[in-house]
Parts: C-alpha cells; structure tokens; sequence
C-alpha cells in the first residue's frame, strides 16, 4: 500500500491538540533545565528504538544545530558503553528507554530509582513527559508512513 491516511488532517483537531502537547512538553523539559540539544539526543534515542526514519532524521539534525557534538550523536545509541554521558543524562536515557520499551518491562524498579538518586522530580517529570510525547509522534509519522525531511 503506497499512500495511507494523514494524521495530520484526519480527524480534524487532533493534530493541533498534537502540536500543542508537543510545546507544553517543550516548556516543561526547558523549565525543568534539560538542554535543547540533550532533548533531542532523548527523543533521537526513542525514535531509534522505534526505527521511525523521520524522527531519527530530524532529531539527529535538530541535536547538533542545538550544538550537541556528533561524538554524542554517533554514540546515543550505545550510552551504556559511551563515557561521553554524565549520570544524569545516563539516568534520563535509560528512563526514555524504559518508558519507550514499555511493553518489555513496564518502567523497573531499578530505573526510576537511578532517576530518582540524580534528577529532580521536575526533570523527572519531563523526561518522562518527553518519552510519551515522542512515542505518540514516531507512531504518527510510523502509521502513516511520513517521508522522511
């Protein structure tokens, strides 16, 4: 099947409910401090889990012109080995994980505890908020097959 249905404009609303979710999240992750670059490096990570092309395209590109460095970049996909991520950003990567891989393990015990010893609640809450959110856009742009930018 080549051409499916539009999120976009199908049913009407939603979208720009869509839109507005994605910059509540957006003002969230900013006041609880997480850098730009950093919450695009969480989304790229998600939407890698995913294999949504679009997001991992977008998010890979939006990461470095927020001034993410391409090391970071090449290697979000394997930060359990890489030395590039602090605790705190191991903490919301394995949180995104989690949240993100959902059906697997629910979100352990173990995770959230590591979230728990390194990041505010705040931060807590908006990395999760960011999990939920890039979850539900890589499933737009998944469903109906969106090209990649």
């Amino acid at each position: 099947m080549s051409q499916r249905i539009n999120l976009g404009s199908s049913p009407p609303g939603l979208f720009p409910a869509m839109l507005e979710l994605e910059q509540r999240m957006s003002a969230a992750v900013a006041a609880a401090g997480l850098a730009d670059g950093f919450a695009h490096l969480l989304r790229l990570r998600a939407s890698q889990i995913n294999k949504c092309a679009y997001c991992v395209r977008m998010h890979a590109r939006d990461a470095l012109a927020c001034g993410e460095s391409a090391d970071r970049l090449a290697l979000v996909a394997a930060w359990e080995e890489a030395g590039c991520f602090d605790a705190r950003e191991r903490a919301a990567l394995a949180l995104v994980e989690a949240i993100t891989l959902v059906a697997a393990d629910q979100v352990p015990d173990a995770v959230y505890a590591q979230a728990v010893a390194v990041l505010s609640g705040e931060e807590i809450a908006a990395v999760e908020w960011l999990a939920v959110v890039i979850n539900a856009w890589n499933r737009i742009a998944i469903a109906g097959r969106t090209v990649e930018p």
